[in-house]
């Protein structure tokens, strides 16, 4: 459920070789709706104000300066059009639909290029998991924003006018932040798409509008939020071209239960934080006192820790929260020995070994209490696949969550690009394998790339997955050349979810688009 891209060392070898081949209540915080309060959607400032514009040159600089950027343009080449940087400030929903202020970026194209002005397509992003509550991604020359400016040359640049809210919780907001809300998020990108259409077409770019064509898509925590958008868009009658969630959490259920099972994936500790302290705060039952959940050394002061006003790494290094370590490496009971931790699959041994030690997140009854009611209540996905479908009256509290925001609830009318890879540490595959398993066969136009297969015969996306392994290569062998001792293995690991698989599937989500 990872993260906002992080940066990475460039190899000097990348592009040729990938060629080849009062009461406390802020101003902010929710505020009863009343007839004369500011409906959802509408824009706190009108015009936004434009903070950037940036050239061809300037962004073709920002993004080769991380590794994930030498690929994206690599595989994309240089983009034909600047970019007008607007801070979108609007108002949407916190749960339990109380207004509240929200904020995103409004990249709009420009330039003399055909594809740079006119009637342009609108792309709703999602962006995956930031720990920093100054996150904005409309700071796309900040180079810790990598996804920003990604997503920038990846589609603003290309023709795409872009809206990307930063979430409830970010920049101007001051309330906490919904992770993984299906409910709340949806309704933030909706009411984010609402305010954008109310700015366009901007002084800046008068001769550039939006189309009627709508792409939604998103990373990480993001692929939850724009699968979770496209189902509400479709609830309620609104026109989605296409959708693309990218290496998503979508099963939600299922991916909770296997970490309880032990498979413990990369940066659990802030995920699960995020999570179990969101769902508390807007449903209420998941713990009668943080204490209940987790260890003493972390419990005080964590709800409020996250989205934090430190570093990712400073919380990391105080002490507030461990960085891998999930779980104690006792089992809470003698019958659950053989997750604390598992050994398979092979693949990821090592990650879930990770997840367990003496300086762990979470009590073990509180672990003894969610395994014993995903015994007696399980899954249909995990661990045996039964109807694919989440568990259908779970009673722990947490589970009751998790279910309430897994997406195994719906069928997509609209088409929908899949893509991630098999190998991701962070967000599991597993997420989208259940997704198609839960739509098979009654839906056709369902398109998946798992970037780390080998191409077959008349392959479309043979080119990405060839370019993908020669990206792994050079990655181990750069952390080869900079003294790693295992071949490279842990800096592919590391760099999987964020750095190696993100800009593949950026490209291919916008060549799926870009035929539609």
């Amino acid at each position: 459920m990872l993260t906002h891209l992080r940066r990475s060392m460039p190899l000097c070898a990348l592009c040729a070789a990938i060629a080849a081949c009062g009461d406390g209540r802020s101003s902010d915080d929710p505020q009863p709706q009343q007839d004369d309060a500011p409906a959802r959607g509408v824009l706190i400032e009108n015009p936004p104000a434009r903070v950037d514009s940036v050239s061809v040159a300037d962004l073709v600089a920002s993004v080769g300066g991380s590794f994930a950027g030498q690929v994206l343009l690599e595989i994309m080449g240089e983009p034909p059009c600047r970019i007008d940087v607007h801070h979108l400030k609007y108002h949407t929903v916190a749960p339990g639909d109380a207004l509240t202020p929200a904020s995103g970026a409004l990249l709009v194209p420009t330039g003399d290029a055909p594809q740079c002005q006119g009637e342009r397509p609108v792309l709703l992003y999602a962006h995956g998991t930031a720990s920093e509550r100054a996150f904005n991604m409309a700071d796309i020359r900040n180079p810790d924003r990598i996804e920003s400016i990604l997503v920038a040359a990846a589609f603003a640049a290309h023709g795409y006018i872009v809206v990307a809210p930063n979430y409830v919780g970010y920049d101007v907001s001051t309330h906490y932040h919904p992770y993984l809300n299906a409910d709340q998020s949806s309704k933030d990108m909706i009411d984010a798409l609402t305010a954008a259409r109310t700015a366009l077409p901007t002084v800046e770019a008068p001769m550039t509008r939006p189309s009627e064509q709508l792409f939604v898509t998103g990373y990480s925590q993001g692929g939850h939020v724009a699968m979770a958008t496209h189902r509400a868009m479709q609830a309620t009658g609104m026109t989605v071209t296409a959708s693309a969630p990218m290496s998503g959490p979508y099963a939600l259920a299922a991916f909770g239960d296997a970490v309880f099972y032990g498979q413990v994936n990369a940066g659990a500790p802030l995920h699960f934080t995020m999570l179990t302290t969101g769902y508390q705060l807007a449903y209420g039952n998941i713990y009668a006192s943080p204490a209940d959940v987790f260890e003493a050394r972390y419990a005080s002061g964590i709800e409020s820790l996250l989205p934090s006003t430190q570093t990712r790494s400073s919380l990391y290094e105080q002490g507030l929260l461990p960085r891998q370590q999930l779980f104690s490496d006792v089992p809470p009971d003698p019958a659950y020995a053989s997750y604390t931790p598992p050994t398979q699959p092979e693949r990821f041994a090592n990650v879930f070994a990770q997840g367990f030690g003496t300086t762990h997140l979470l009590t073990n009854d509180f672990r003894l209490g969610y395994l014993q009611d995903a015994q007696a209540n399980p899954d249909g996905g995990f661990p045996t696949t039964t109807t694919g479908a989440p568990p259908e009256a779970p009673v722990h509290p947490l589970r009751q969550a998790l279910k309430r925001n897994d997406l195994r609830d719906w069928t997509p009318a609209a088409p929908m690009f899949l893509c991630g890879g098999h190998g991701d540490p962070t967000v599991f595959f597993l997420n989208t394998q259940l997704m198609l398993g839960y739509w098979a066969p009654t839906v056709a136009e369902i398109t998946v790339l798992d970037v780390e297969t080998e191409p077959v015969a008349n392959d479309p996306f043979a080119d990405y997955k060839r370019r993908f392994e020669t990206a792994k290569i050079l990655l181990a062998a750069n952390a080869v050349a900079e003294g790693a001792d295992d071949g490279g293995a842990a800096a592919v690991q590391e760099a999987y979810h964020a750095t190696l698989v993100a800009p593949f599937c950026l490209a291919a989500v916008r060549a799926y688009f870009g035929r539609l």
